[in-house]
């Protein structure tokens, strides 16, 4: 118990004080190693320090022009690559003409392919053999993205939109089509899908022009078959509002919840 004692009183303990006391000469009092400039320590190893060049901070003006900026060179401008020479091959969309859809196709032939030859810069041809309408991109075209809007714009055409409805497809980028039958909603058959269109319908397109100015779509009856064409929330909508009439609901309800739905539109713009 002495001895512990003793080897404990014997024992240095450091103080703040010895941090500012001088080290002793040699490297061999203190607490921690002595690193000096050309000395080797007991292994063998010499620490040199280290020399850093100063660093220059230099700031650039980005709110000068391109003629009086300190840059050594100018930005600078690459143009856009054109198809060919991007590479891109000869590509073609090949949209099939319902035999009901000959007849409007050709009574507004002109009207169709005026955008496509004029704004797009795409080929198009009426291809009698195959009943069907073939577009492809030139050495004209801007960009090859315009060959499915172009598609997509024939289709909507031969689905029943107008030509003055589905070339919304070509302006804007946010536009879809959305297809479904009754049957999908509900199973009917005979007098009842045909009092169901009726009712989808309305009297002189009544409740079909309602649904169209409350949602801001197009809808397009095929028999059966229903095509909507407007934005992905519009065209929600207007599914909504024709799946209740053909599970039954009555115009009024569906007109006024219509009401609701168009005040809700006019907020939001």
């Amino acid at each position: 118990m002495d001895a512990l004692s003793r080897k404990a009183i014997d024992t240095p303990v450091p103080m703040d004080d010895d941090l500012d006391e001088p080290a002793d000469e040699g490297g061999k009092g203190g607490y921690g190693p002595i690193r000096r400039k050309g000395e080797a320590s007991e292994s063998g190893i010499i620490f040199q320090p280290a020399e850093v060049e100063d660093v220059v901070i230099e700031t650039v003006d980005e709110t000068k022009g391109e003629g009086e900026s300190d840059m050594p060179y100018s930005k600078p401008q690459f143009p856009a690559l054109t198809p060919k020479e991007q590479g891109v091959k000869k590509q073609m969309r090949r949209v099939p003409v319902p035999p009901h859809r000959m007849t409007p196709l050709k009574a507004s032939w002109v009207q169709l392919i005026d955008p496509i030859v004029e704004h797009m810069k795409l080929q198009v041809r009426m291809n009698t053999k195959r009943r069907a309408v073939e577009i492809r991109n030139s050495e004209h075209t801007p960009d090859i993205g315009y060959l499915q809007k172009t598609a997509d714009y024939m289709k909507a055409f031969m689905l029943g939109f107008d030509q003055a409805d589905a070339v919304a497809l070509l302006r804007l980028d946010d536009l879809f089509i959305q297809s479904f039958e009754v049957k999908d909603v509900k199973r009917l058959q005979g007098d009842h899908l045909s009092r169901c269109i009726g009712r989808i319908a309305g009297k002189d397109g009544k409740t079909k022009y309602a649904i169209e100015n409350a949602t801001r779509t197009r809808i397009s009856l095929c028999e059966d078959k229903i095509h909507i064409l407007g934005s992905f929330a519009n065209i929600k909508l207007a599914r909504d509002s024709i799946c209740n009439l053909i599970l039954g609901s009555a115009p009024g309800k569906v007109y006024t919840k219509l009401r609701t739905v168009s005040k809700r539109l006019q907020e939001r713009i």
